[in-house]
């Protein structure tokens, strides 16, 4: 009786993680349409890892940009941009690493700035204006 009770129990538990683990959010679950245009990283795997994103949506939503920000690969001490820009408007088609991103004529269409680095984590609006 006591091995059933425990093999009850554990598959209990073990149903719990499975549920967590297959119900966390993805891509597919935003309402926002959000298309990877172009990335860059360092080639640099012992110290920081500098990662750009440049990334198109449909609409402006800065919760969803926050979570998708969130989903981007992130290393500790490390630095993650993602850049959203209205994908019916002028976009850069590539990113570069360092403080200037992309080309600055598109700064007037970016519509918002994900930043990930040691000790901040948040969504900029319109981050040139």
């Amino acid at each position: 009786m006591k091995k059933k009770i425990f093999y009850v129990i554990v598959l209990g538990l073990l149903a719990a993680m499975l549920f967590a683990i297959f119900s966390q959010p993805g891509l597919d679950d935003f309402d926002t349409q959000f298309t990877e245009v172009t990335r860059v990283r360092n080639e640099n795997n012992t110290g920081p890892v500098q990662r750009v994103y440049i990334v198109t949506v449909d609409q402006v939503n800065k919760e969803e940009m926050q979570l998708y920000g969130q989903l981007m690969p992130y290393a500790k001490l490390g630095n993650t941009k993602v850049y959203f820009f209205d994908e019916s408007k002028p976009y850069p088609k590539s990113a570069q690493l360092g403080d200037l991103n992309f080309d600055p004529e598109f700064n007037i269409n970016c519509l918002a700035k994900y930043e990930k680095r040691f000790g901040f984590e948040g969504v900029l609006m319109n981050p040139f204006q």
